[in-house]
């Protein structure tokens, strides 16, 4: 056999790693990605429709804002229901386009990974044969492309998290846009109740004055009459700042300005529902539907891989695994732990993790799990809290609806009558107006805290309540940490 110079060597050696890496460019250039037509707002479009039944759209191109444009147009032109401001949010709020535009730099990056690295090129004046200038440049490729892979995958792991961010940010400004409608619409109702008590104190006073003056009525009498009249004056003036207030934050979160901030709001709040929604189920729909679950999910799965572990050998219960599962049963308005009725589930991916240099990751990957079955014991324990408080705010709202209101609407009406039969003085009279007045504003804001517990409700079920998610806190998604296994 004959032996091959040093120079022959080198130069065989060459030709072989030049063949390897364009065989290897080539495979990666053919698996290379490409930018969706709708920048990754696929899921996030499909995931809203089915959960609130919305439209949605990232505003990139003058076609996307004119639609946009026409939608809220024409959505404004009648009084506003809770719906209607939900979708004007979701079309119309800069800080939501903000966060789509996020989701489109998470899809860049994503594309960049998936590309091979950039031939470099270089001429310089050495002493050294260029056979040994081109050896290290290859070398460096190659590096770059044994990451390639786990890079691709963090990659794109970190534009599915961003998707599912986006759909957080959009259940938020959702929930936003719903809870400012009904305290606007609350404050809307308060001033008018208010006002038309206002014009009854005020004829009542004008009366009053009219008595006194031909001495049917004393002046004690007369200045309760003024009173009246005068504390009611404030209680108008300050519901209707309050109605201000309410309406320009329902403005903010629904992003209109100029002609658009003439839309009209209903005089009332909606009727209560005739029957109000149970338990059944809550739990399980917060850990299956919950926004900010699957974004952690996410992140425990990026972190194994941002370490190399990649095998899958199991899933588990994410509460088992922390010890805190229990089967419960739904009874009435509570669950009951009696070992039978249906499992509460939210499963995560263990990894294989192999030799012992990487003890670290696992463990780091082991905090991640626990700190995810945290956030599953959380969502359940919110999601069983928001039912109690819908349910209390729905008896509240109905007593006074059913009881409180008829009860003060008789009582008053007695009173008039005994007054007017001089059975009982101008003062008791007063004294029963005012009751009646405080029930009336009281069943306003029982009726608001109500529509306000729905809202929260459907909030932690789906996510995007006031809570934010912690986005990208566990990974550190570089190449020499993938490169570690």
């Amino acid at each position: 056999m004959k032996l091959l110079s040093a120079t022959e060597l080198r130069s065989n050696v060459t030709t072989a790693l030049r063949a390897g890496l364009l065989a290897g460019f080539a495979a990666l250039l053919a698996g290379c990605r490409t930018f969706s037509p709708d920048g990754g707002m696929s899921p996030v479009v499909g995931f809203i429709g089915q959960a609130l039944n919305k439209d949605v759209v990232a505003v990139r191109s003058p076609e996307d804002d004119l639609w946009a444009r026409g939608a809220v147009e024409s959505l404004l032109k009648r009084p506003l229901t809770a719906d209607a401001a939900v979708q004007v949010a979701l079309l119309s709020n800069r800080g939501l386009q903000a966060d789509y535009n996020e989701l489109g730099i998470s899809e860049a990056v994503m594309i960049a990974n998936s590309r091979p690295p950039v031939p470099t090129f270089s001429i310089s004046n050495v002493s050294t044969p260029l056979e040994l200038d081109i050896e290290r440049q290859i070398v460096v490729a190659i590096l770059g492309l044994i990451t390639q892979p786990a890079r691709t995958k963090i990659a794109a792991d970190r534009f599915t998290q961003a998707q599912l961010k986006a759909a957080w940010a959009t259940l938020r400004v959702a929930a936003e846009a719903r809870r400012a409608y009904y305290r606007a619409v609350a404050a809307r109702e308060t001033v008018s109740a208010l006002t038309r008590f206002k014009e009854a104190a005020e004829a009542t006073a004008k009366l009053a004055k009219q008595l006194g003056e031909t001495g049917a009525l004393n002046e004690l009498d007369q200045a309760r009459q003024q009173v009246f009249y005068a504390d009611l004056t404030a209680q108008v003036a300050t519901a209707q700042r309050q109605a201000m207030v309410e309406r320009e934050q329902l403005v903010r979160v629904m992003g209109l300005w100029g002609y658009d901030l003439n839309f009209t709001l209903p005089a009332a709040l909606p009727r209560l529902p005739g029957k109000p929604r149970t338990l059944s189920r809550v739990e399980q729909e917060a850990m299956d539907r919950r926004v900010d679950l699957q974004i952690a999910l996410f992140e425990v799965e990026a972190l194994a891989k941002s370490f190399g572990l990649t095998r899958k050998t199991r899933f588990i219960n994410v509460l088992d695994a922390s010890g805190i599962s229990k089967t419960q049963k739904d009874k009435g308005d509570g669950p009951s732990v009696d070992g039978g009725g249906f499992s509460i589930e939210f499963q995560v991916p263990i990894f294989d993790f192999g030799r012992p240099r990487v003890r670290q990751a696992e463990q780091r990957y082991m905090q991640a799990v626990n700190l995810l079955a945290e956030k599953a014991v959380n969502a359940r324990s919110e999601a069983r809290e928001a039912y109690r408080s819908y349910r209390a705010t729905y008896d509240i709202a109905a007593h006074f609806q059913r009881e409180v209101l008829p009860l003060r609407q008789i009582i008053f009406d007695q009173s008039k009558l005994q007054a007017n039969a001089m059975l009982i003085d101008v003062f008791a009279l007063l004294t029963e107006a005012r009751e009646r007045i405080a029930a009336n504003v009281n069943s306003i804001d029982a009726k608001r805290n109500f529509w306000l517990a729905y809202t929260e409700l459907g909030a932690s079920v789906l996510g995007g309540g006031n809570a934010s998610p912690e986005f990208g806190g566990m990974v550190a998604a570089d190449a020499g940490a993938a490169q570690e296994n």
